[in-house]
């Protein structure tokens, strides 16, 4: 299974195994471009077992999809549980997107590269889903508490995660061939000099 932060169980579960499989290669290949056979091959299971579990290609991605939102959304909720301040949760939150570029890539692209209407045509758009919702809500957080400059929320989210976002994009797509987190530092202070509101001291 495709995970975040978790170590997968060993032998995983074969529902575990088709979504990692599928992972592989919806982001090699494609969403179009793969079969269930494809998945089936890869994941070593019976194309029984895959209807059994998901009922066919388009429900192994919306399981997928799904399950990747909420390792995304489980991501964030640490980091709000570990730091108080506006300005160190969205730090640590474009920080960590960096480091899992690097390490689990295929998570990262498919939240943010797949084309997810391909196989969930009546979802909301990504950025409307709920772990882009809490990033927008640190936001408002930072504006309400003055560490951030008031402005409308959704510019106010677009400076502060839209050039991180756009270089995970870019890291991915192979146009950045360096490591993500050499870039760190400029990235924050570019979004910072747009939103962010000096003060004496701050809270973590």
């Amino acid at each position: 299974m495709p995970y975040l932060n978790r170590i997968p169980c060993v032998p995983e579960p074969i529902d575990c195994r088709i979504l990692t499989a599928a992972l592989d290669l919806f982001v090699s290949r494609g969403y179009h471009n793969v079969s269930v056979h494809d998945v089936q091959k890869e994941a070593n299971v019976s194309i029984g077992s895959i209807y059994n579990h998901f009922g066919g290609k388009e429900g192994i991605a919306k399981a997928l999809y799904f399950h990747l939102l909420n390792e995304m959304e489980e991501m964030i909720d640490t980091v709000m549980r570990d730091h108080y301040s506006a300005t160190r949760r969205c730090e640590t939150i474009i920080r960590l997107l960096f480091e899992y570029t690097e390490t689990r890539a295929n998570i990262i692209a498919y939240i943010f590269h797949a084309k997810h209407t391909e196989f969930i045509p009546g979802e909301s758009p990504i950025c409307d889903s709920s772990p882009f919702a809490k990033m927008r809500g640190i936001v408002q957080q930072g504006m309400e508490s003055g560490e951030f400059r008031s402005t409308d929320p959704w510019v106010a989210t677009a400076s502060v995660f839209g050039g991180a976002i756009r270089m995970i994009q870019l890291r991915l797509d192979g146009v950045i061939q360096q490591p993500l987190g050499g870039f760190l530092d400029e990235v924050l202070e570019s979004a910072w000099q747009g939103m962010r509101v000096e003060r004496a001291s701050e809270s973590v």
